[in-house]
């Protein structure tokens, strides 16, 4: 595949912008730079428009639109982008509208919620208000109605259990306020595709050769006779067009369905007091919806609760701003993406009555897009296509010329003209048989199947990756996968199953046998324990009254955590309601802990940390035994190391669990402190260490020895212990034996991130499994590895991981576990978080190159060989061998039995 490669073996798109900066995504170019060649490009994906433009403008391009009728519309585009840009201006007015409103209000009065006009059907608020308060952002129309609470009081909902969630409530909602859809543009028809493909120049120069042969052949032959010539050719000239039409329409329908699969977000919402998993689409007003870093906000709505909630309106407003939300900005609009923080919102607008939903409504997403082979193939089309036609033009000068000066004759020897004898209809005869020589030429020469046959193979390879669980989101992924050299994996998840189970637990120096015995611990361990996982957690657990199984929902190693208290006996809504939550810091990949203070009955403030255990242990002062008593952790810091190590070492998760007492003077007292309040993070008291099981996926290490057999180097990039990693690797086969698990083979991310650049090049192609990591070393590593020749393919599912999406070759995204961010900035999605569709995806990426260089060596090599032997033909004795009708069936048969 080399013909299709740059010359470090990574494939270059000739229409992307500038590669990025080592460690900025967003380094602007250097100003000294060259930038004047159109084509000194070297960046493989995310060209901008403009660059997009420039490319078009410099190339010489035959009949541009029909070869770029696969690509993307530029003014589409354009006008897209206007309208977004209009939309958000409107929004912009609005809020400095409200910003000057608000700033001559001297002071705004709450009442008491009571039945306002224009109430909707059995709610005691109508949607035109609620719409207009969200729209508008007018805090002073949510506190006439009483705050959030009075709100969700007027729309029946519970801000703790949520609304029913019955049928018959959701039909309610969805007649009051609507539902969360908007409507769509309709795509193109077939027959604006029909009318699309005649359009092309060399057909057309066929159709009017045909129809000129028609006319002369009937004259000359008669009816009976006559019409094969010219209804031959136009029937190869129908057959093109109808297999053209038909593939565009059916690609675009097809990129019509995967649209509508990533616009269908999986999202929880709070129903009847339990958590449940509902479709975006399904989202009523009323309804209470969690969320955390990394989720698309759903609908429009208020914000009820949260800690730390920084939100990306970029979406909406255009400007890369990150606004905190709280109780003096607690609007959220629907679109925007969750950057940080935790929190809850209720849902006061869906669909079309949000502006997002407006939005949606007003443009379309423009399906097509250029991708490196399809330039490469358009351009290659191009060439040959100017030198065809040249050749042709050159024939038909020599031919005429031949004609016209008494150089041609018949097969007798009989000259062909003869000036002042030869009579008007022989000469027109002659002439019109001598043109249909050279549109012959035309014919043979120029490959019109060559970006047919490229859209054809990469829609019939989207369709099979679709069909493997692998969701395309960019096309020219599907071709790039084919030349990855290298894959960095996630482990948990990807490359086990993401089911977690607690299988080990110490709590002080005492191993709990099993870990769930809350018997052999101490009343107020266990009470601690349960206060510091119920609260500490983004994790649900919900109790049916009829008696039920308990349905425990979260992250899963939330889940094992919590259904492991469940078993020590842990009343999770009781100890919530026990407790305050005064402040929340998030559970953070770069620090592996999250941390919770909270205030008990007592008014005590505790503040209960969780995370990596020998992170969180590194903090630790003190721990407490089995007895319930405080120890000095000093002497006994190495045997808690040991019991991680060797827990590690079996392929477990390691996480601790630790508290410590905050004084009440160093509390914040006020919405502002608290904001600015750092949870302080030493002088923990742990309380225990659990070890958790994920087992390996089933069939992983045959999918790990394809890719190495296949050249294909898998590397395994995890933010677990180094440890577990090694272990984990070890059964996946990345790694080959326990021999091999030395520095640099098996290295933890501070390590590497403290390496120069110039060593971290050198580094990373030695790298087999890197632990301990945080996305910016992720970022490293593919940035290292792109520099040395690497075509990367990388998956990521936290919100972290976008930068390493975004900078390599292909992105891959888990469709299970992946936020909303880390999906936008990925190229495919594996829709069932599996290692072996990854491997899968990289098959089909190879097919797209073998079929097209088949393709392409078939049919360089007859045009080559029939555009020679007509032209010598043609110039010698004046005809030709091949004729239009023999080269345009012959061409249109053979196309389908060499692309697949």
């Amino acid at each position: 595949m080399s013909g299709f490669s740059s010359g470090d073996g990574r494939l270059q798109d000739l229409e992307a912008g500038p590669s990025k900066d080592n460690n900025d995504l967003n380094t602007n170019l250097d100003p000294d730079a060259d930038t004047s060649d159109p084509f000194d490009i070297d960046q493989t994906k995310n060209a901008t428009p403009q660059t997009l433009k420039r490319w078009r403008q410099a190339a010489l391009v035959l009949n541009a639109s029909r070869r770029f009728r696969y690509t993307l519309d530029l003014r589409k585009q354009e006008e897209k982008e206007q309208r977004k840009r209009m939309i958000r201006a409107h929004a912009q007015v609005i809020r400095a509208a409200l910003l000057f409103k608000l700033a001559g209000e001297k002071g705004i009065v709450s009442g008491t919620p009571v039945t306002l006009p224009g109430a909707a059907g059995d709610f005691a608020v109508g949607l035109e208000r609620l719409a207009l308060m969200t729209r508008d952002h007018k805090l002073s129309a949510l506190q006439q109605y009483g705050g959030v609470k009075g709100l969700s009081d007027l729309l029946k909902t519970n801000l703790e259990t949520g609304i029913y969630g019955d049928e018959v409530d959701l039909l309610n909602r969805k007649t009051a306020f609507g539902s969360n859809t908007y409507p769509r543009k309709k795509g193109r028809s077939f027959w604006r595709f029909l009318w699309e493909a005649w359009q092309d120049l060399t057909l057309i120069i066929l159709i009017v050769a045909a129809s000129v042969s028609l006319g002369l052949g009937i004259k000359t032959e008669g009816l009976k006779e006559g019409w094969y010539d010219g209804g031959s050719i136009f029937l190869a000239v129908l057959l093109v067009i109808v297999v053209t039409a038909t593939s565009d329409y059916r690609q675009s329908l097809q990129f019509q369905n995967l649209n509508e699969e990533k616009r269908n977000i999986q999202l929880e919402v709070v129903r009847g007091g339990r958590i449940v998993k509902v479709s975006i689409y399904d989202v009523v007003v009323g309804d209470v919806v969690p969320l955390k870093i990394g989720d698309q906000v759903p609908a429009d709505g208020v914000l009820v609760n949260g800690h730390s909630l920084a939100i990306d309106e970029s979406s909406m407003t255009g400007e890369s701003k990150i606004v905190y939300k709280d109780k003096n900005e607690p609007f959220l609009m629907s679109g925007c993406k969750v950057a940080d923080g935790v929190g809850t919102m209720l849902v006061t607008g869906v669909g079309i009555n949000t502006e997002w939903g407006l939005l949606m409504a007003s443009i379309s997403e423009d399906t097509g897009e250029e991708t490196p082979l399809q330039v490469r193939l358009n351009g290659v089309a191009t060439f040959i296509g100017i030198v065809g036609l040249s050749v042709a033009v050159s024939v038909l000068v020599v031919l005429l010329a031949r004609y016209f000066t008494g150089h041609t004759e018949d097969p007798d020897g009989t000259k062909q003209f003869i000036k002042g004898r030869t009579n008007f209809d022989d000469a027109f005869n002659d002439v019109v048989k001598i043109f249909t020589i050279a549109v012959t030429i035309v014919v043979v020469a120029v490959p019109e199947g060559l970006p047919l046959a490229v859209t054809l193979t990469l829609a019939y390879s989207m369709r099979k990756m679709m069909a493997d669980k692998a969701l395309v989101r960019r096309l020219s992924a599907c071709e790039t996968m084919g030349s990855a050299t290298t894959i960095c994996s996630d482990k948990t998840g990807t490359l086990t199953l993401n089911e977690m189970t607690v299988v080990e637990a110490f709590v002080g120096k005492k191993k709990i046998n099993p870990p769930s015995d809350s018997s052999q611990l101490p009343a107020s361990v266990v009470s601690l324990l349960n206060e510091g996982v119920a609260q500490n957690s983004t994790g649900n657990v919900f109790v049916p009254k009829d008696g039920g199984n308990i349905e425990i929902s979260g992250s899963p190693t939330e889940k094992a955590i919590l259904s492991w208290a469940v078993k020590l006996g842990m009343k999770f809504d009781i100890i919530r309601s026990d407790s305050k939550i005064l402040h929340v810091f998030p559970f953070n990949s770069e620090k592996k802990r999250g941390g919770v203070a909270l205030q008990g009955a007592d008014s005590e403030v505790r503040i209960h940390w969780k995370g990596a255990a020998e992170i969180v242990l590194t903090s630790c002062s003190g721990y407490i035994d089995s007895n319930g008593c405080l120890q000095s952790i000093n002497e006994d810091k190495e045997f808690f190391k040991a019991a991680i190590d060797e827990m590690a070492v079996n392929s477990l998760r390691c996480v601790a669990l630790a508290y410590r007492l905050c004084e009440k003077e160093k509390v914040p007292t006020d919405e502002e402190g608290f904001n600015g309040w750092i949870l302080p993070e030493d002088n923990l008291v742990l309380l225990a260490i659990v070890g958790i099981k994920d087992p390996c996926r089933p069939g992983v290490k045959d999918a790990v020895k394809i890719c190495m057999d296949a050249g294909v180097k898998v590397r395994m990039v995890t933010g677990d212990n180094i440890q577990t990693a090694k272990a984990i690797a070890l059964e996946c086969g990345i790694l080959s034996s326990a021999e091999d698990a030395t520095e640099p083979t098996i290295i933890e991310g501070r390590v590497f991130r403290e390496l120069s650049d110039k060593e971290r090049e050198q580094i990373a192609k030695k790298i087999t499994v890197m632990g301990r990591s945080s996305p910016s070393d992720k970022l490293l590593l593919v940035q290292a590895l792109r520099k040395g020749g690497d075509v990367v393919a990388v998956t990521g599912d936290g919100t972290n991981d976008a930068p390493a999406l975004h900078e390599a070759d292909i992105g891959l995204s888990m469709g299970i576990q992946g936020t909303e961010v880390a999906k936008e900035s990925s190229d495919i999605i594996i829709l069932d978080d599996n290692f072996a569709s990854v491997v899968k995806v990289v098959r089909w990426g190879r097919s797209v190159y073998a079929n097209i260089q088949k393709f392409i060596q078939f049919q360089l090599t007859v045009n080559v060989a029939a555009l020679v032997i007509n032209v010598v033909a043609a110039i010698s004795s004046g005809d030709v061998p091949l004729n239009s009708v023999q080269v345009q069936l012959f061409f249109t048969h053979s196309m389908s039995l060499h692309l697949f």
